[in-house]
């Protein structure tokens, strides 16, 4: 078969034929009689062996050592093939990303899509201060893409810098869902604080749907910073968890502000005392425990809540007895 017929039927041009005849890989075994280059069945099959192993990205070189080195074992070549094709991957993705990133920011022309690469660069910076005032001048000078800012979020170490691009991702207009969504799924504890603290600044239907779902997480401090920004928000769902603050003396004294707000609505009053009451009644609580809850319905109003305190000023727990009074002082003074 001639060299055309060949390119014709293997795909592989006339001029990369004769590369690879050139390299030794692919000589023609015959000639016809006007000197053209004749391809036997075995050349054709050696063609087809050359592009398959060039298809998994071994160079030329390699290609040739593999089809005619019986010594050539590939385990650790494509061992090395696995690290090179990985090594690939990540730098594109990471090119992708950002190109991604730069069309979310809607560019009208190339100097914004300067000062937006600028930008995605300082949130990267090994300066805690450039990282700063990048997060800081996202809101007003460039707008960051908002996943940038998540992951920016997600993975900072700083508290101040972190503080920053929090505030700035709460005036982004939203977004980043499904980043705050894997970030409160991460492996690591400081990803899922950082992504329901992020939660909690977003004033967001989406943002406190991811926190109504947060109350259920394996992570206790997951569950509280999310119960926190629910009470803060009027969200019913968070009482619970906001008695067990008050019980376990964890952010307590803002578990007990949050349930006083959420007892202004008439339909929450009676829900957040008999709550509080029945926590009282578990035998298993240590005295400390019974006087914050004590504490805790001094802000609650409504009957329930005023009852309960009546009862407990006869305590015997001396205490809590002691306190129960004091509220009760403080309520008739009111």
């Amino acid at each position: 078969m001639l060299i055309g017929e060949v390119a014709r039927r293997s795909g592989v041009s006339a001029r990369m034929l004769r590369h690879y005849e050139s390299l030794g890989l692919v000589r023609p075994t015959g000639r016809t009689g006007g000197g053209y280059r004749e391809y036997s069945d075995d050349d054709i099959r050696r063609i087809f062996h050359v592009e398959s192993l060039r298809s998994l990205g071994l160079s030329l070189r390699d290609v040739g050592r593999a089809l005619d080195d019986p010594g050539f074992a590939p385990p650790e070549l494509v061992d090395d093939l696995i690290r090179r094709t990985r090594e690939r991957i990540a730098v594109e993705t990471e090119l992708l990303t950002r190109l991604r990133r730069i069309d979310a920011a809607e560019p009208a022309g190339w100097q914004d899509v300067l000062r937006t690469v600028a930008l995605l660069q300082a949130l990267g910076s090994p300066s805690a201060g450039k990282r700063q005032r990048a997060a800081l001048s996202s809101v007003d000078a460039v707008p960051v893409p908002v996943e940038a800012l998540v992951e920016a979020v997600l993975n900072e170490t700083d508290p101040n810098v972190a503080g920053a691009l929090r505030w700035a991702l709460a005036r982004s207009g939203g977004g980043g869902w499904e980043s705050l969504a894997r970030g409160l799924g991460s492996a690591s504890a400081e990803v899922r604080r950082r992504a329901v603290q992020s939660l909690a600044e977003i004033p967001d239907d989406e943002a406190t749907a991811l926190l109504r779902d947060a109350l259920t997480h394996a992570d206790a401090v997951v569950r509280r910073y999310a119960a926190l920004a629910l009470g803060a928000r009027g969200v019913a769902d968070a009482v619970p968890t906001l008695i067990d603050m008050v019980v376990h003396k964890t952010h307590d004294v803002d578990a007990a502000d949050a349930l006083s707000a959420l007892a202004g609505s008439s339909a929450l009053e009676h829900r957040i005392a008999a709550g509080l009451v029945d926590r009282l009644a578990d035998g298993t609580l240590d005295p400390s425990a019974r006087r914050r809850l004590t504490e805790a319905l001094a802000d609650i109003p409504g009957t329930t809540a005023a009852r309960a305190l009546v009862e407990l000023s006869h305590d015997e727990d001396r205490a809590v007895a002691h306190t129960a009074t004091y509220v009760l002082g403080i309520r008739d003074a009111r």
